[in-house]
Order: C-alpha cells, then structure tokens, then sequence
C-alpha cells in the first residue's frame, strides 16, 4: 500500500482558528462577544444561522 502525503490538513487547521478565536474572546463579556460576531460576520460572506425551537 502507498501512502499518500497530506496536502491540507484540516484539523489542524480548524485547531488554529478555533484557538485564535479562543485567544480573541477569552476576556470578552457577551456583549463584546456579540460585536466580535457581528464583526466578523459582516466582514465575510459568512451568514449567522439562526436556531429555531420547536
């Protein structure tokens, strides 16, 4: 069997961000959360899903 190299690794790549956003946010009241999202979301073509109860 070959093994093939990786080219993209994307748990390590979803690590990094998510531990950039933890830096990012780890001192932040929720409403500097909120603005944090806000900004960022607009800043992208990223868009909120919003959850719905039943």
């Amino acid at each position: 069997m070959i093994k093939k190299e990786k080219t993209f690794d994307a748990v390590k790549m979803m690590r990094e961000i998510r531990n950039k956003i933890s830096d990012d946010t780890k001192n932040m009241s929720f409403e500097e959360l909120k603005a944090y999202i806000n900004k960022k979301l607009s800043a992208g073509k990223t868009k909120l899903i919003e959850h719905t109860s039943n």
